[in-house]
């Protein structure tokens, strides 16, 4: 199967897709969970533990999220903020990358266009929210972020970056070059004057995991050591052709603080470790901050989120207007987009109440599911007389404009609030 970070696009088949990318299913206790987790919106991730692990223990870590300034902010774009607001109630570190250089090389948007769309369509809206970031930057003005997109870039060959991305011979260097640039977002966190490495996570639809496998890649490359679990071993290797003596001290100074056990043997530049003696993640983690390399990092982790169906079916973007609800929408277009969305419902009424509606397969009611109806019991509910053929479609439309509306203009008067902080952030 292909994934495509650049098209709209509906994913058909989410198993299969984890399976062949080696995402694994989203099953962590987090506490007070917000819906999107509560309900397996968020249902997939890479390497969450870490970012799980400090949540629970109360350590530091950060969430780095970013944006594409190329149309209006719309309810699936929410969907990324509204897990950010929650991982907010447990860290500070939250870190907003305005993504104007993607941006110009992939879609054609100048940086000024670029930088008004995202401070009123995004940025602003992120305010009203609730959020309330560390950092917010363009990347064309992150000097930092370039460092790292060009590093990581020697790390990658042409022939990879076509595997992944599904780059050809006709390509610009630009638009090749753009996926370094989101490396360098999620990767310049882990520079050590900005508290790094540290465990991070980059909350994404499944849309954006060749950006995640890139990053990832690159961040073990950058690596003084490989940490492996391999039988009933944790295996951590010296990388390089040099003498591996002052590594293997430094390792064998790590564990002997922590009171742990170990076997050295120089000649194959490596240090064994049982695995029963320390968690693998935070034995990485320890030797990462301890490496003395130009940019040491502790691999990214990913959650993954469903994409939003859009009203008019397939996916929904800000490059089909009529396929999704803004952020800035008026009542009058809100109206409009959902008396005229598709339905799982029945072609008649006889039938709708004979047979019951399909929300499974509904727009409308993943509406419901994903953002405006946050008590559980109220939405299962809204799904057992859809089931049952008691709700109509016209019926649960209206209810659902109502709420959306609501929304809305709560929304928009907190935006008035918060616009005079623009100036101040940006």
């Amino acid at each position: 199967m292909e994934i495509d970070p650049w098209k709209s696009k509906q994913i058909e088949n989410y198993e299969r897709l984890m399976r062949e990318f080696g995402i694994e299913k989203f099953n962590f206790d987090l506490p007070e969970p917000s819906i999107l987790f509560r309900r397996n919106v968020v249902f997939g991730h890479r390497a969450f533990g870490p970012v799980f692990r400090a949540i629970k223990r109360g350590e530091k870590f950060a969430v780095m999220t970013g944006l594409m300034p190329s149309g209006k902010m719309h309810l699936g774009n929410k969907m990324t903020i509204d897990q950010v607001l929650y991982y907010q109630k447990f860290t500070h570190r939250i870190y907003i990358a305005v993504a104007d250089i993607e941006s110009y090389s992939v879609r054609g948007v100048s940086f000024e266009q670029a930088r008004e769309v995202a401070l009123k369509e995004y940025i602003l809206n992120y305010l009203a929210l609730g959020l309330n970031p560390k950092e917010i930057y363009f990347q064309s003005k992150n000097s930092r972020v370039k460092d790292f997109a060009f590093i990581g870039g020697e790390r990658v060959n042409l022939e990879e970056m076509m595997n992944i991305y599904g780059i050809t011979g006709s390509s610009n260097m630009g638009h090749i070059f753009s996926p370094l640039v989101q490396v360098g977002d999620i990767l310049h966190l882990q520079s050590r004057d900005l508290e790094g490495p540290l465990p991070s996570v980059v909350p994404v639809g499944i849309d954006q995991d060749p950006h995640i496998r890139l990053t990832r890649k690159i961040s073990r490359e950058l690596r003084d050591f490989s940490v492996q679990e391999e039988g009933e071993n944790i295996n951590i290797y010296v990388k390089g052709t040099g003498d591996p003596r002052g590594y293997i001290d430094m390792l064998a100074k790590i564990l002997e603080t922590k009171g742990i056990g170990y076997r050295r043997k120089d000649s194959y530049r490596a240090v064994y470790v049982k695995r029963g003696d320390i968690d693998i993640d935070d034995l990485d983690l320890e030797i990462a901050r301890n490496e003395t390399g130009i940019f040491p990092s502790f691999a990214p982790s990913s959650t993954y989120h469903y994409l939003m169906t859009g009203l008019t079916g397939g996916k929904m973007s800000s490059s089909v207007p009529e396929s999704g609800i803004n952020l800035t929408d008026s009542p009058k277009e809100v109206r409009k987009k959902i008396m005229n969305a598709k339905t799982g419902g029945r072609d008649t009424e006889e039938e709708q109440r004979r047979l019951g509606g399909r929300p499974d397969i509904c727009p409308i009611f993943e509406l419901y599911r994903f953002h405006f109806s946050p008590d559980d019991k109220d939405l299962e509910e809204v799904e057992r007389t859809c089931r049952n053929g008691q709700r109509l479609c016209g019926y649960c439309k209206n209810e659902l404009y109502d709420r959306i509306s609501e929304f809305l203009n709560d929304l928009k008067e907190k935006r008035d609030e918060k616009e005079h902080l623009l100036s101040e952030i940006v």
